[in-house]
């Protein structure tokens, strides 16, 4: 007892010497430092998995949903070709949701049943596209399979979209996923009821960028501004044309941003109101056409109804000289009705000259235009009969179709050439589509299908 009275004595006088005490100090700082380091490692690793994880799974969101659009249009279109083609979307889309799947740091049944629909997509897709290929018709059997299958990825679209919904609401993290695995992630799948799942609005899917850019927009830039007539202009003639948008009323103050040189050159303004609300306006340096304009300004309340703003947008249209525009689709964000039109020539809809009208909902104002698919195409064209008529066009289509509109149309290719069809709309199975049908050959030349949401009518 005495040998260890003698030793914390010892210990004791040790600490009076300021170098040992030094050390102490010194050596706790490291462990502190190293407290510290080791913390903030932690919070960025897990930051990065979770940033990592996100990603993972928003592209398997994404994937999931191509898979559902494609099976769709499997299952509406009647031709070989194009049945080959969207059921080799299906397998390559289904295959590449399976690598984002498997990402994700949950093992549960429900993702095991989600890995094996996935897989036995892509597996039967891949030998009905190489059937198609063969030019051999599906079986009963195969639409059923098929049809059944889409509706089991509808279901599953929604799923994620719920727990999409859950993790950016801070119901749920990745980190409660990856600790508790199965079990968080049962509960929270046990959680959503199919009442939920069929009540979910389709919002999770959007756009990026104000302006949808409608069906056939990754086809309209060319080369030949065919649109883009007359002659160059100065900077104040532009200037000119550009507070003719708005009627020259209201204007307090217009700053010129200069030239600019690009796909369509231009002159830039920056307008200022006497609300102290601002805009933005280009006008092409050939011909002074208007390319686009942005008013700002702050939207509160809905007023109008979209019939009403439809009617605003024409009216607007017809006064600024674009004349026989008809409304394809509509994006509601935020007060603010997007609405796009295409040309119609002798009863032809033009889907290539497109033009886009922003109009506010609370007073009808037109707040934005944008016209380069316009500019880039538009001119009269030489149209002739069609050598497969209506009724035989409809004929190649798919027998269960049922069939509510049927028009001409011209599409654009991915070739950066037109092709006259007969456009039908219709629906099948609760699916609203449009199919193209060509009316030089009678083949299927596309398929669309329509989702019809609250904020507006897109297409896939």
């Amino acid at each position: 007892m005495g040998k260890i009275k003698n030793k914390l004595i010892d210990w004791k006088n040790r600490l009076k010497d300021r170098h040992m005490l030094s050390i102490i100090v010194v050596l706790f700082s490291i462990i502190v430092i190293l407290g510290i380091y080791t913390y903030k490692k932690q919070i960025e690793y897990r930051q990065a998995s979770e940033n990592s994880y996100n990603e993972a799974f928003y592209e398997l969101v994404d994937y999931v949903q191509n898979v559902e659009v494609y099976l769709a249009k499997s299952l509406i279109s009647n031709s070989p070709e194009s049945g080959a083609d969207s059921l080799t979307n299906v397998w390559r889309e289904a295959n590449l949701a399976m690598a984002y799947l498997a990402q994700l740091p949950i093992s549960s049944n429900e993702l095991e049943n989600t890995s094996k629909f996935l897989n036995q997509v892509s597996e039967y897709s891949y030998s009905l596209s190489r059937k198609a290929i063969d030019d051999k018709e599906l079986t009963d059997d195969d639409m059923n399979n098929l049809k059944e299958l889409h509706e089991y990825s509808v279901e599953l679209e929604n799923t994620l979209n719920q727990l999409s919904a859950d993790i950016n609401d801070g119901r749920i993290s990745w980190g409660e996923l990856t600790d508790e695995g199965t079990v968080a992630f049962a509960q929270q799948v046990s959680n959503i009821s199919q009442d939920s799942f069929d009540n979910l609005e389709q919002t999770f899917h959007e756009y990026s960028g104000l302006i949808y850019d409608g069906a056939f927009s990754e086809h309209i830039t060319t080369a030949e501004k065919v649109g883009l007539t007359g002659e160059n202009i100065d900077e104040e003639t532009a200037k000119n044309k550009a507070t003719e948008l708005f009627n020259n009323e209201n204007i307090k103050e217009v700053t010129s941003y200069g030239r600019s040189e690009g796909d369509i050159n231009s002159y830039n303004f920056g307008i200022t109101f006497n609300d102290d609300s601002t805009a933005t306006v280009s006008i092409s340096e050939k011909g002074g056409h208007v390319i686009y304009m942005d008013k700002n300004r702050e939207v509160t309340a809905e007023v109008i109804s979209q019939e009403e703003a439809d009617e605003k947008a024409k009216q607007y249209l017809e006064e600024k000289g674009f004349k026989n525009m008809k409304e394809t689709y509509y994006l509601k964000q935020s007060g603010i009705v997007t609405i796009n039109y295409a040309y119609v020539q002798e009863d032809v809809v033009m889907y290539a000259d497109l033009i886009k009208v922003k109009v506010a909902l609370d007073n009808g104002e037109i707040l934005g235009i944008e016209t380069t698919g316009y500019l880039n195409s538009h001119k009269e064209r030489d149209l002739e009969e069609p050598k497969v008529t209506m009724e035989e066009a409809k004929e190649s289509l798919n027998d269960e179709l049922t069939i509510e509109s049927e028009e001409l149309a011209m599409i654009p290719t991915e070739w950066k050439t037109e092709v006259l069809c007969w456009e039908f709309e219709g629906n099948y199975d609760g699916l609203d589509f449009i199919v193209y049908v060509n009316c030089e050959t009678g083949k299927e030349e596309d398929v669309l299908i329509i989702t019809n949401t609250p904020n507006g009518t897109l297409t896939h």
